[in-house]
């Protein structure tokens, strides 16, 4: 582990002291919890269907370049 600095308002450090003691954690701990969440790599697989158009002919081959065309404006 490395040490750091930062810098938060007296309203941060009051609440952030708060929750430690609710968890029965340290301070320094319930920052660490907090920095891995903001750096964790969420981009996980979309989940399917992606949207529902309400039609299902809409992913017949024969329209798939219709309408593509129609939404770049093309006819």
């Amino acid at each position: 582990m490395i040490k750091t600095t930062v810098y938060i308002s007296e309203s941060a450090k009051r609440r952030l002291r708060q929750k430690a003691k609710q968890r029965g954690i340290s301070e320094a701990e319930l920052i660490r919890e907090g920095v891995e969440y903001v750096v964790a790599d969420t981009t996980g697989r979309p989940t399917y269907p992606l949207f529902n158009s309400g039609d299902p002919s809409l992913s017949d081959p024969d329209r798939i370049d219709e309408e593509l065309r129609k939404g770049f404006g093309i006819r």
